[in-house]
């Protein structure tokens, strides 16, 4: 099957899924359809089925991707899948929401661009909040005015948190802690960007994503360690 046609398959189930969700569970490794010798994907039955049990498992059970993996590594060892969460066990905690939001990340399509007024419909906001945030350096424009997945995911989380009373003010450490793990990223993948061979450039960017990820989730976990201890 061609990649729309397990689109259409999957949609009567999982209403939400796109080809670019598709495509970031291929390329974190939870199915791997076969390539025609002109790189087209073809998908097998095994694997429209694996890709339902990955939906089914983050939509019904808030499980993260290397927990999936793990249920998935076991069927194939034809071994029983570890134990679901029980029914109070199921609301996501830090660890989990992180792992959503990173997932909701890799599904925005790269090169997307949304206008000022797109961008406050979609994070449904007002222009006195996107002005707000633009001053505190939290969401900011591209060269064309536009803006990208990230800024809209950035803009959303602003605005849910706003939901809470947590006004941009109080999220500027916040985004000096991320500015500050940009910069250690930095620091380890520069050496690779500046080398000459284009394979090594290719894997500093991989190498980048996968620290973000790291970092994003060590952040996650911290603040789940300490609401534990103070609860």
């Amino acid at each position: 099957m061609s990649i729309g046609a397990v689109l259409a398959s999957l949609r009567d189930d999982f209403p939400e899924v796109t080809i670019s969700k598709i495509r970031f569970l291929e390329a974190e490794g939870l199915v791997e359809p076969h390539r025609t010798p002109s790189g087209y994907r073809k998908f097998s039955p095994a694997d429209v089925e694996r890709l339902a049990y990955v939906l089914r498992m983050q939509r019904d059970h808030y499980l993260p991707l290397r927990v999936i993996r793990e249920h998935l590594d076991a069927i194939e060892r034809g071994e029983s899948p570890p134990a679901l969460p029980s029914a109070g066990d199921t609301r996501p905690g830090p660890l989990e929401e992180a792992d959503r939001e990173l997932v909701a990340v890799g599904e925005v399509p790269s090169g997307v661009r949304l206008g000022r007024a797109e961008l406050l419909a979609a994070a449904e906001a007002g222009e006195p909040e996107l002005a707000e945030w633009e001053y505190y350096g939290l969401v900011a424009p591209g060269p064309d005015g536009g803006y990208d997945g990230e800024a809209l995911q950035v803009a959303r989380l602003v605005a849910e948190l706003g939901r809470f009373g947590l006004e941009p003010r109080h999220l500027r450490a916040m985004k000096a802690a991320a500015d500050r793990e940009i910069a250690l990223v930095e620091q380890v993948v520069a050496p690779l960007r500046r080398h000459r061979n284009p394979q090594t450039r290719a894997h500093a960017e991989a190498t980048a994503r996968e620290l973000a990820t790291l970092s994003v989730r060590l952040h996650a976990a911290m603040v789940q360690a300490g609401l534990r201890t103070r609860g």
